[in-house]
């Protein structure tokens, strides 16, 4: 699904990330472990085109990405949780979930937008009675529900996250982790940037960033 071959990146003159090579195969949940600063963001930005410059090859369903702008990225089904959210702050939980939906792929056709909203409704449960509130006045659990919730109405194919459970109170962290294991039982495959073990105790594998580098398990460096 997505193979990253010696991917390396920069802001400005200070390298962030060297020769980092992974794979995500077809349902696997893949969790980007790290220390702050250890390259996490750098990487899910790099491969949505965003933030530092890049270079090394993204293959993404099969087809090189690596020269394309993020939008032609996310429309091919990458997609992008940010750790900032970026949401609308002044539209409604309804109304950032409803912009975010596009037409569907296979026929040029809208597709049923009110399944999709029963469905992320049903998925992030605390958010249904939230409709009407603007996102503004959400508290960070709830807009980190919000934001996964709006990448999922864009019928992504692949959900790259970063540190979708930080900073948030433990009974939300649980209704995310929750819905992210959902959604890894429906095949979808995910690299999520996260410190929480509850995420990495599921984990297909942990890939382990130090300083931009992937760290090697110790039984691979004494190998002869």
């Amino acid at each position: 699904m997505l193979e990253v071959t010696r991917l390396n990146a920069w802001y400005g003159d200070a390298q962030a990330l060297f020769d980092v090579s992974l794979q995500v195969k077809p349902g696997e949940l893949v969790v980007l472990d790290g220390l702050n600063g250890a390259g996490k963001s750098s990487l899910l930005q790099s491969l949505m085109g965003l933030g530092p410059r890049a270079q090394g090859g993204i293959v993404f369903a099969g087809r090189d990405i690596s020269h394309l702008p993020t939008h032609r990225r996310a429309l091919m089904g990458l997609g992008y949780v940010p750790e900032n959210r970026r949401l609308f702050a002044d539209l409604t939980v309804l109304e950032n979930l409803t912009v975010a939906a596009r037409p569907g792929v296979s026929h040029g056709q809208q597709p049923d937008m009110y399944g999709q909203l029963e469905q992320v409704f049903a998925m992030f449960a605390p958010l249904k009675p939230l409709r009407k509130r603007r996102a503004a006045e959400m508290s960070g659990g709830e807009q980190q529900m919000l934001s996964i919730a709006r990448t999922l109405m864009t019928a992504p194919t692949m959900l790259l996250l970063d540190e979708p459970c930080e900073g948030i109170a433990p009974v939300l962290v649980e209704s995310i982790r929750d819905a992210l294991l959902a959604l890894k039982a429906q095949g979808l495959p995910m690299l999520i940037a996260e410190q929480n073990a509850l995420l990495s105790d599921h984990a297909d594998r942990v890939i382990t960033l130090v300083t931009g580098h992937i760290s090697r398990p110790l039984s691979e460096h004494n190998e002869t």
